[in-house]
């Protein structure tokens, strides 16, 4: 997990005594730490610096890759009324989706803003 960490640091042009001091971690408590043993707030506040989950810092597994996508994903998960599309969709066949498609697009047209 520090690992993966490092890597974030690298690919934003910061390094661990930089993340620290942005979030307001002591210095060096991060390279001092056990990587397994790092607390949850903590994971949470790096995740959400660098716009990752703390499932990626934990294990690696990065879903979306598109940040964009990633972003989408997350809007859906927080949303109630989003994910009941989601839970509306499933078991619809190709061409009721495109239908209900072309209906939210016909309200999108007449109202612009929302």
């Amino acid at each position: 997990m520090l690992e993966r960490i490092r890597q974030l640091c690298e690919e934003h042009g910061t390094n661990l005594f930089q993340l620290e001091k942005a979030l307001g971690f002591a210095n060096g408590s991060l390279a001092k730490s056990d990587s397994e043993k790092i607390q949850s707030g903590r994971l949470k506040a790096i995740a959400d610096y660098f716009g990752v989950t703390v499932d990626y810092l934990l294990t690696g597994n990065n879903y979306y890759t598109n940040p964009e996508t990633a972003q989408l994903a997350q809007d859906l998960f927080d949303d109630p009324d989003l994910r009941m599309l989601f839970d509306a969709a499933r078991g619809c066949t190709p061409k009721q989706l495109n239908l209900a498609a072309q209906i939210l697009r016909g309200f999108k047209e007449t109202n612009p803003d929302g």
